[in-house]
Order: C-alpha cells, then structure tokens, then sequence
C-alpha cells in the first residue's frame, strides 16, 4: 500500500505564496506521474500540474505562469510552488500518483485559502 502525505497548505493574502509538498511512503513501486489537483466548494476535481519522471511538466492554464511544480525522484517527493495566488485558487490541494504499471494513489489533500 502506499501513502501520499501533502503538507504546507493554510491561509494566505491575495499575491501571496506557499509551498506544497507530497511524499509517497510505503510499498512504493516505481512512480512514473506525480502531480496535483484541486477541488474547489461546489466545483469538480481539476488538474493543476503534473510531472513525469523525466521531468515532462504539464500545467492547467489558470496557473500557467504562477505555478512550478517539481519533483525529487529519489525522494519520490513532488513539489508546488505557488507564486501570485488568486481568491479562485481557494480549494483542497489533492497529491496523485501513478506508477508505471497504471497504479492510482491519491492524499487526503491539503487546505489552500486565498483571502484579505
């Protein structure tokens, strides 16, 4: 079984900044995606960013620009730096893994608020 834990959510000011972090502990078989999604109060699950482990990143157009994500393979740990938030990026922070047998893993997610 493996368990993704995310950490570094919380409150912040509109153009603010934080920093997510997702460690997958556990049977870890080789992980070939990482990434992360969000959920909003009444919205549907969406991606965010993901990565591949060769580093291929790929990132939903409301946080192009703003947005880094990044990952320690031997760590099996991925990173989002998140630059300029916005009130609409208010939402769960969900971390996602996927092996390279077509394994799905998901965190319990992290609380993200953007707010005066």
């Amino acid at each position: 079984q493996v368990q993704l834990v995310e950490s570094g959510g919380g409150l912040v000011q509109p153009g603010g900044s934080l920093r997510l972090s997702c460690a997958a502990s556990g049977s870890v078989l080789p992980i070939n995606t990482m990434g992360w999604y969000r959920q909003a109060p009444g919205k549907q699950r969406e991606l965010v960013a993901t990565i591949s482990s060769g580093g291929n990143t790929d990132y939903a157009d409301s946080v192009k620009g703003r947005f880094t994500i990044s990952r320690d393979n031997a760590k099996n740990t991925v990173y989002l730096q998140m630059n300029s938030l916005k009130a609409e990026d208010t939402a769960v922070y969900y971390c996602y893994a996927r092996t390279f047998v077509g394994l799905h893993y998901w965190g319990l997610g992290t609380q993200v608020a953007v707010s005066s």
